[in-house]
């Protein structure tokens, strides 16, 4: 079914206006962003800026639905048509180099073709996919088409998309909606693969590199003297510069890590470098470089953990080995002008900036995976994350959300069958454990919400416990918890009420969301989705210090170890943000509720005592 975009460029507009105004607006800021901040390289050649889709230019990487995109058509059905042309830089690979071509997301089924030859498919329009179009190559310009169906099937995950946007569901995001962009990569002597696995006096470095020899260097600020090593003859033994044996480190082919390499455990205490444990009040970083006779990589890590346990008798979170609580909001990814992506990748700073300034620590990255410069401005900035899965499958307001808060929150959720949708949800969970496995900001994921799509959520625990240890998981947020779960999950709206959690640490992992519309920062001027409203900044302030001084503080001392109020910013019809959609208007009182933090540090060192 055709639906219309929101906010498009006027259809009058010539092309060279339109050209002029998508460079004023964009100046230098996706297409000079590297997307792949944990594996870097110098060879980087943006694909971003100017295309064509269905005939009318847009600018990616934003979605047609966004007004940044530029995009001038006003109706399409589910097939998207991109097409640009490229010519790569002089000089910009060797003879024995292979160029291999990346797509941060492009929702929901793609295929590639270069030149008129198919060099890739893809399914799934949240995760990155890359080619190796070294054969399909000419010289000098080259034709890159992208053909997209994208018709919201919910076989696929989608989050919060809907064609009619209303309430909690918003405006849909099609096609390319992430960086494009082109490497060049030694043919020979190429670094693959790399996955970090941090403790608190060590870090465990998994590499795949097709080099007999392979240097790791480990830096970071104040460090004056990088630690050097060598692991000479992979796999063998991996032998420092000074001439010291590190570690005996044979090849790694545990089948249930997603890639087989060399793994070196190195003590901090071995390498003469400053330990410093990653926090959100001091989100200390290290530099890691590998590098063989052809290749480099530039990467970082963190020193931390994060566990449950038990003190004074209650079940506690632990970062680092210490109870924190996590102060948190619901993060839905949505900007006015760019939809799925803000203006510039340095929002994404400011965003936490924001919400740090309010006193949070903690962000529920909502139904949504973001591009990972995301990640990395929290890695930097010290903000945890609670990742939430992107949700496929149907949706019952009845059976999911009304019933639910009405108290029936108890139901099987094992069903017979795997079907295709079960299959692509397991796939995709998979996926996003290993794409973002590296950085430290993440510190939960999130399986099902309040229902949605939920299927076999035990079995679910124990596929991501085993495929990635070292975080914890929310297996069911809000209800119809089953058996397995690193905690006690509730949703919590409609009225404050004291709570007590069971044998797990309780996390309140929704509440909140009080409306207060701002006039002139409306995305329409009807409407205003939320779970109560105040009329003043003052009003809105006093309702949220209720929700804690009633609900969270009361809490803490029976095992709550977390609140996660809704939400960071307004998102189109839903008007209970913290923020207004364009980021502009701070709707509460700033001093009061970052006060709120203080009291929640005192009550919960209280209830240690």
């Amino acid at each position: 079914m055709p639906y219309k975009t929101h906010k498009s460029v006027s259809d009058q507009e010539d092309e060279e206006g339109w050209e002029q105004k998508m460079s004023q607006i964009m100046g230098d800021c996706w297409h000079q962003e590297y997307p792949r901040p944990q594996f870097r390289r110098d060879s980087f050649f943006s694909l971003d800026g100017k295309w064509q889709l269905n005939g009318a230019p847009i600018h990616v990487p934003f979605a047609p639905e966004a007004k940044l995109s530029g995009y001038r058509g006003r109706e399409r059905g589910s097939r998207l048509s991109y097409r640009r042309y490229f010519r790569l830089p002089e000089g910009f690979a060797g003879e024995d180099d292979d160029i291999l071509l990346h797509f941060g997301a492009v929702d929901q089924r793609a295929r590639v073709r270069l030149n008129g030859r198919v060099i890739a498919k893809h399914e799934g329009g949240y995760l990155p996919f890359s080619i190796n179009i070294t054969r399909a190559l000419v010289p000098g310009e080259n034709q890159l088409c992208v053909d997209v169906i994208d018709s919201l099937s919910h076989a696929y995950p989608y989050g919060k998309q809907h064609r009619r946007p209303h309430g909690m569901w918003y405006t849909p995001v099609s096609g390319i909606w992430q960086s494009v962009w082109i490497e060049a990569v030694p043919r020979k002597g190429r670094i693959q693969e790399l996955r970090i696995t941090p403790s608190l006096d060590q870090v465990e470095i998994l590499a795949a590199a097709d080099s007999e020899e392979l240097t790791i260097a480990i830096g970071g600020e104040g460090i004056e003297k990088p630690f050097v090593m060598t692991a000479a003859g992979l796999p063998g033994l991996l032998h420092m510069r000074e001439g010291r044996t590190c570690l005996e480190a044979p090849g790694c082919e545990d089948p249930d890590i997603p890639m087989v390499g060399q793994r070196f455990r190195i003590r901090m205490e071995d390498t003469g470098l400053p330990l410093h444990h990653w926090t959100p009040e001091h989100p200390y970083l290290y530099t890691l470089t590998l590098e063989t006779a052809t290749d480099q990589v530039e990467s970082y890590f963190a020193l931390r953990t994060i566990d449950t346990g038990v003190k004074n008798g209650k079940p506690v979170l632990l970062l680092n080995g210490e109870p924190i609580f996590l102060h948190g909001v619901l993060d839905q990814g949505y900007f006015l002008d760019g939809h799925y992506l803000p203006e510039e990748p340095a929002e994404y700073r400011r965003d936490i900036c924001r919400m740090k300034s309010l006193g949070f620590n903690c962000l529920r990255k909502h139904i949504k995976i973001e591009p990972e410069v995301f990640y990395y401005a929290c890695d930097r900035e010290g903000m945890l994350v609670i990742q939430d899965m992107v949700q496929n499958g149907g949706y019952s307001w009845i059976l999911d959300t009304a019933l639910p808060n009405l108290g029936f929150q108890k139901r099987s959720d094992h069903r017979p069958g795997w079907t295709k949708r079960r299959m692509i949800f397991v796939q995709h969970m998979k996926d996003t454990l290993e794409h973002l496995y590296n950085h430290p900001c993440i510190v939960i994921y999130t399986i099902f919400n309040e229902g949605w799509g939920q299927f076999d959520s035990d079995r679910m625990y124990r596929i991501c416990r085993k495929l990635d240890g070292t975080r914890l998981y929310n297996s069911t947020s809000g209800w119809f918890a089953q058996k397995e779960s690193n905690f006690d999950s509730v949703h919590a709206y409609f009225r404050n009420r004291k709570l007590t959690a069971g044998t797990r640490p309780l996390l309140i992992s929704e509440c909140g969301g009080y409306v207060r519309k701002i006039e002139g920062h409306l995305w329409k001027s009807y409407g205003g989705y939320g779970y109560g409203t105040a009329k003043s900044r003052e009003e809105l302030t006093r309702r949220i210090e209720a929700l804690y001084e009633e609900m969270v503080l009361p809490s803490i001392a029976d095992g709550a170890c977390g609140c996660i109020y809704t939400q960071l910013s307004d998102v189109e019809g839903e008007i209970n943000g913290l923020y207004t959609y364009d980021r502009k208007v701070c709707k509460v009182e700033k001093e009061r509720i970052r006060a709120i933090a203080e009291r929640i540090h005192m009550t919960r060192k209280q209830s240690e005592r």
